[in-house]
């Protein structure tokens, strides 16, 4: 529903849609400012994906409920596919400053080989290491909230 398109003028606007309107340009509007024109056509992606992972984190606090996002599986699922296409659009549109990330300046003849193959290393470890720490940083979120909230629940009744 957050992503419909925005309503014309046989619409007839309720409260709901008004505020999931103003919301999303709110969002569009703060994730696109610092961007050039060119960046602009990730917008519907981009905040789609931030409303997705907003609603799921914030179901996930009700109580009984499960949050899908501290899955490893559901982090990568959307890492990988986010990253790669990040890593072939810069390699597309700006090739040699995507390969230049992989030798620092001013790095001595005999390293460059070994360092081209560390930085290359990096870059594909980087959406696993990534996604394994929001899944560990989303895991003790939720955790600690169950756990004060326990706790809270089975002081209670001692307090005065």
């Amino acid at each position: 529903a957050l992503l419909l398109p925005s309503p014309g003028n046989r619409w007839i606007n309720n409260r709901l849609s008004t505020i999931q309107l103003w919301f999303t340009h709110l969002i569009t509007k703060q994730l696109m400012t610092p961007l050039n024109k060119a960046g602009h056509k990730w917008a519907l992606l981009l905040t789609s994906l931030i409303l997705m992972l907003l609603s799921i984190n914030l179901l996930g606090l009700l109580p009984y409920t499960f949050t899908p996002t501290t899955q490893l599986s559901m982090n990568m699922a959307l890492a990988l596919p986010l990253w790669l296409a990040t890593l072939l659009t810069g390699l597309r549109n700006q090739p040699s400053a995507s390969l230049g990330h992989l030798l620092p300046e001013g790095t001595p003849t005999p390293l460059i080989p070994a360092l081209i193959m560390i930085e290359t290393t990096s870059l594909l470890i980087r959406p696993l290491a990534l996604g394994v720490r929001l899944t560990a940083n989303l895991t003790a979120g939720h955790l600690l909230i169950q756990l004060i909230s326990t706790a809270t629940i089975a002081l209670l009744p001692m307090m005065p």
